[in-house]
């Protein structure tokens, strides 16, 4: 069985920036994804959506799809890293190889007043993003 490997955000965009077969997937819910904000070259492959947050059925089946090679690097991005990381383990169980979870994912943990975006995430380190 394959580790996950967890990085944080200017660790995952070195990698995606020096493997050519790397794949961002951005697990986040469409709400998110859109207004929220996403990296540059992300694939949005929804884990859980609003309103029931039930896993998406067609998770596994849409990355295979969107990533038929297996030995790719599959880093992938939610909000904070759990979601992710839960992808990360369903993926791991269809023989993906190279599992990435970026930790503190696009918006990063709460700080002191319960806000996200100022201590971590892919947006607090400036990487490229943008929004729909």
């Amino acid at each position: 069985m394959t580790q996950i490997k967890t990085v944080k955000p200017p660790q995952a965009y070195e990698i995606i920036q020096k493997n050519m077969d790397s794949v961002l997937v951005d697990v986040r819910s469409k709400l998110e994804y859109t207004h929220v904000g996403h990296p540059q070259g992300a694939i949005h492959i929804v884990w859980k959506d609003s309103p029931g947050w039930n896993v998406n059925p067609n998770f596994t089946a849409e990355v295979e799809r969107a990533v038929p090679n297996r030995n790719s690097p599959v880093l992938l991005l939610c909000r904070s890293g759990q979601r992710s990381m839960d992808a990360a383990k369903a993926l791991e169980k269809t023989g993906y190889n190279k599992l990435i979870n970026i930790d503190e994912g696009f918006e990063g943990p709460l700080d002191e007043d319960n806000h996200r975006g100022t201590v971590g995430g892919w947006r607090f380190h400036g990487l490229p993003w943008e929004q729909s």
